[in-house]
């Protein structure tokens, strides 16, 4: 018998089982990276962005298709990272922008909530590249038009669908070279046809269990700071370490949200608040946690109730865990320093950026930056956490360093979120690229001045990054085998070799200009301070015109970050 609609139920089910389905061919994704270097993160990206949606979609009891939408669409927005994981949650933005005032959808609503979802993926885009995500992704949305008006069987179309999205990634490598001479096909595209066939699985009855478990899904580097220092020499004076989410029923105003934190201050301590689109996060540490719940119902329905007895956790080791499921269940942790921002006197100017290790992050702060975000490559922070740190400094403007290419997106779509001030995303796609882009900031200059210097900074520095092959693979004409070190630059691969120093010396060769005077040399997490001596000598009986500087940057994957200006 042919199904012909799906109700708010089976939606739910559905896109949990498309979840759980991208968590667990994570890794196989993440291989699809073409760059062989070990820190291919499309799968765990994209994983992450999911699972924050499926959180919230897990805990609706009695779903409809506002409530799931609602809930979709502003988990994927918030918990979106790197470059695939934004375009993944505009496609999820875009579909239940469409069915959000459903009862239930049939192939008519399902072609159009495919048509929505490309629209929005591709505008969030600025140079939409095919062969991608968003090719795939416009398939899918050209076959539904086709196939609406040739069938009512869900089930049929859905699974025409997906053979579509098949074909398409297919021919993803003749779309892209890169990815024909690596062998392999769009990583964010083999991710969306994951999700689709996890969706058709519980569709059709293959797959019964949709349960989301609460895993730490973060890089282990993530979500250390801090959270160890709260720990040691407190005092428990507020017993329960309350949270919950409010789902809105009605406007949350700037007043609102004033009361709702002095009241949260009158009982307890450890305040987090965040509204943002029509959801309210709230922390706190209590010795009356239904009060807490209950100045939230004024406001609206509560979702995501929690509450730990830090008295009875008098381990030490069941203190740290419990506080990092507190962290987890609440990346709003982060805020609990906003009140003391905001107390500051505003200023013009704050800056944040992201670091992939200690010592290139204490190097941004000694330039002035405000906030510091540990990550990078292998561990994109998500758009809540740059909206997070965003709302520690109190400023008139606030200018985002990301640092990464693949972190672009997701600080453009905070600076597209922020309300209460404002947010320019520099482009900095390497970490040279970043310190150059602070160095050109003056105090004295206008936003406009400012942010004009500040990208024009970018040319003035070439950037290169040593790491080692995960696999056999060719590229650009150049055949590299597995554990070879390659040296990376602006525009691609620079240099291959079996010795470190050797392969180091060729990449500052390529990345080398004629009005160039400085190369500065970031060592990494794996590297002594003896060795990276040694390296430095090697550049310098190479380019002994240049000088040559050593800093400690502590990143991980990456043996050496260099820049020549």
């Amino acid at each position: 018998m042919a199904t012909k609609t799906i109700d708010a139920s089976l939606m739910q089910k559905m896109f949990l089982a498309g979840a759980k389905n991208l968590e667990a061919n994570k890794e196989w994704i993440n291989d699809l990276n073409v760059f062989p270097v070990p820190d291919g993160d499309t799968g765990t990206n994209m994983t992450m962005t999911i699972l924050s949606a499926a959180r919230e979609v897990s805990t609706i009891a009695n779903p409809n298709m506002a409530s799931l939408s609602k809930a979709i669409s502003s988990g994927s927005l918030r918990g979106a990272r790197g470059n695939s994981g934004v375009i993944l949650s505009q496609l999820l933005r875009g579909f239940t922008r469409e069915v959000k005032s459903t009862t239930e959808i049939n192939v008519e609503t399902i072609a159009l909530a495919c048509q929505r979802a490309t629209e929005t993926a591709y505008k969030a885009v600025m140079k939409p590249k095919e062969g991608t995500i968003l090719t795939v992704a416009k398939g899918i949305s050209d076959k539904a038009a086709t196939l609406a008006a040739e069938t009512d069987d869900v089930e049929e179309f859905i699974a025409k669908l997906i053979d579509e999205a098949e074909f398409v990634l297919s021919k993803t490598p003749d779309m892209l070279p890169v990815l024909k001479e690596a062998g392999v096909v769009d990583s964010g595209g083999q991710g969306l046809v994951v999700v689709l066939k996890g969706c058709y699985d519980a569709l059709t009855g293959k797959v019964t269990d949709f349960t989301i478990t609460e895993t730490d899904n973060k890089p282990e580097s993530e979500g250390k700071a801090g959270v160890g220092a709260a720990i040691e020499n407190v005092e428990i004076k507020f017993g329960y370490c309350t949270e919950f989410i409010v789902n809105l029923e009605r406007e949350f105003t700037e007043k609102d949200e004033k009361e709702f934190k002095k009241f949260l201050e009158s009982i307890g301590d450890s305040i987090v608040c965040v509204s943002l689109d029509d959801i309210v996060k709230i922390h706190v540490h209590t010795n009356h946690p239904g009060l807490a719940f209950e100045e939230g119902l004024k406001y609206g329905s509560l979702t995501k109730m929690k509450i730990d007895n830090m008295r009875e956790e008098h381990n030490e080791k069941l203190v740290t865990q419990a506080e990092k499921q507190a962290a987890a269940a609440s990346d709003a942790m982060n805020k609990v320093n906003e009140a003391k921002a905001s107390n500051e006197p505003k200023k013009n100017f704050g800056f944040i950026t992201i670091a992939p290790g200690e010592g290139i992050g204490q190097i941004f702060r000694d330039l002035g930056c405000d906030e510091v975000i540990e990550g990078g490559q292998t561990m994109n922070p998500s758009t809540e956490d740059i909206l997070n740190a965003a709302d520690k400094i109190n400023a008139e403007v606030i200018y985002v360093l990301p640092n990464n290419g693949n972190i672009i997106l997701a600080s453009n779509q905070a600076a597209s979120i922020i309300e209460d001030k404002k947010m320019i995303v520099i482009p900095t796609k390497t970490v040279p690229q970043g310190i150059s882009s602070l160095i050109n900031f003056e105090a004295t200059r206008s936003e406009e001045e400012n942010t004009e210097a500040m990208t024009e900074g970018l040319s003035l520095v070439k950037s290169g990054q040593l790491t080692y092959a995960v696999r056999d693979t060719s590229i650009d004409g150049k055949e590299i085998k597995k554990d070879n070190f390659i040296g990376l630059g602006d525009k691609g691969l620079s240099s291959v070799g079996t010795d470190m120093h050797t392969t180091l010396v060729e990449l500052v060769d390529d990345l080398m200009f004629d009005d160039a005077e400085l190369v500065t040399v970031y060592y990494g997490s794996d590297v002594t301070e003896e060795a990276a001596n040694e390296a430095v000598e090697a550049i310098k009986n190479k380019f002994a015109d240049k000088e040559v500087e050593l800093q400690y940057g502590g990143q991980p994957v990456y043996y050496y970050i260099v820049s020549v200006e």
